[in-house]
């Protein structure tokens, strides 16, 4: 049997988890995740864990935040006038909006304040400073 070896395209069932054990994300309901090692797709903790894999193989692999999502940015924390929204949003905290960078590259992110002037608006990725638990099955290696 072969191993993974970076470069390769392999799918995968995963199962996603917070340090308390609450699922985020999982593909066991789904067909397995199609990926190609070494693209820079993934964070790069998932990445290594399937490296050396045969199909089949189960691992579990714990994933500190500088290897997934990275650490929180503060500078990635906004305060922006209300009245750069368009007229039909009416800002709610926890509401998840669209920016454009100048290059034209959306960006997510997510309404965290909301005053009569400002909102206050983040960048991160939601999962950004976490650890993440990642239970991996190597399903098939494609090439």
């Amino acid at each position: 049997m072969s191993k993974v070896k970076d470069g390769d395209t392999v799918k995968v069932h995963y199962t996603g988890k917070l340090e308390d054990g609450s699922v985020f994300d999982s593909s066991v309901e789904r067909d397995p995740l199609e990926i190609t090692l070494g693209e820079g797709k993934l964070i790069p903790g998932f990445e290594k864990a399937v490296v050396g894999l045969e199909v089949g193989d189960k691992t579990t692999a714990s994933i500190e935040s500088t290897d997934a999502y990275g650490d929180r940015r503060e500078d990635l924390e906004l305060s922006i006038e209300r009245n750069q929204l368009p007229e039909d949003i009416e800002p709610q905290v926890g509401m998840q909006l669209q920016l454009n960078q100048p290059n034209g590259q959306p960006v997510p992110v997510q309404i965290t304040k909301v005053e009569d002037e400002n909102i206050m608006i983040d960048a991160n990725h939601p999962l950004a400073g976490k650890d993440l638990t990642f239970d991996i099955e190597l399903v098939d290696i494609v090439n």
